[in-house]
């Protein structure tokens, strides 16, 4: 079919080159045409036919296959990552059946198709490393759907894992795009990979306080609160002795879902029940001492 529009067109640039065209001749290469397309019309109807109804096909597939993986609780970053690349295979394989249709020579077209791809990875190799990286993060699982990570200066929660990119939500709700070859090749800190995880507070007291008081409120603040993990147990210590202040170091334990509802409310427990227990907090300050240089003279 191909080659067949392909000498109509020439035969129709030769006549309009020409000098004199007769009208016969207009009329001959009209019906010509026309005679053409209304042979090969089924052909390129059934074409689209088949377009619309293999995508379709296509949507349907890959909507089962997803709630299969739903039900089966396969990892949404493996469920999301296949379901990718089984649609574009899908489509890859739809758009040679339509060529084939229409007459194209399959063994002519993967030549043209081998050649192109060739082209196209050359030109697309950072998007062919963002592949591989897709599917070393999708084998090794250094991070989940739902881990809250930290990666490329950002950090957020990870909302799902493509074939060339990893999506983050950041508690601010922004949307951060990172490429896999980045994420593969690179430094990720993954805060959700633990269930439980530690909380370090440091707490300024001033000198003259109770250091043996002032543990005990803080111990008193976690231990009641039965977030809290008791083991291991919290633990409160002199972490070191600053300009203004008797660093306390206060450490404890949570889960990781009650991590920071426990952190700001521990903050606020805190400034409380010291200051109930009159424990003081410093603050900057500086003693000036004047001189009266007259009276030595």
């Amino acid at each position: 079919m191909v080659r067949q529009l392909i000498d109509i067109f020439n035969i129709v640039k030769k006549s309009l080159l020409m000098e004199n065209i007769s009208i016969d001749s207009v009329g001959e290469y009209a019906n010509y045409l026309l005679d053409s397309i209304l042979t090969y019309l089924p052909s390129i109807i059934a074409a689209l036919v088949l377009l619309i109804l293999g995508l379709w096909v296509i949507k349907m597939t890959i909507s089962r296959l997803r709630k299969i993986m739903e039900k089966r609780d396969v990892d949404p970053g493996v469920r999301g990552f296949s379901l990718s690349i089984l649609g574009i295979v899908l489509k890859i394989l739809l758009f040679i059946v339509i060529i084939t249709k229409l007459g194209v020579e399959t063994t002519s077209f993967a030549a043209i198709l081998a050649a192109a791809g060739l082209a196209i990875g050359l030109a697309l190799q950072g998007s062919l490393s963002n592949f591989a990286g897709g599917v070393l993060i999708i084998i090794l699982k250094p991070f989940r759907v739902g881990d809250f990570i930290e990666a490329q200066n950002e950090s957020g929660s990870v909302t799902e894992i493509s074939i060339f990119y990893t999506i983050l939500t950041t508690p601010n709700n922004q949307r951060i795009v990172i490429p896999n070859g980045q994420l593969s090749n690179n430094k990720v800190t993954n805060y959700s990979y633990e269930p439980t995880r530690r909380n370090v507070m440091t707490v300024g007291i001033s000198y003259d306080s109770d250091i043996k008081k002032s543990r005990e409120v803080l111990l008193n603040i976690v231990n009641s609160d039965k977030r809290v993990l008791k083991d291991p147990a919290p633990v409160v210590f002199v972490g070191g002795l600053g300009d203004n202040s008797v660093d306390l170091s206060l450490r404890f334990w949570a889960n990781q879902d009650d991590y920071w509802e426990l952190h700001f409310d521990t903050i606020e427990k805190l400034k409380t029940e010291l200051e109930e227990a009159g424990i003081s907090f410093p603050f900057p300050q500086r003693d000036v001492h004047v001189y009266d240089m007259s009276k030595e003279k």
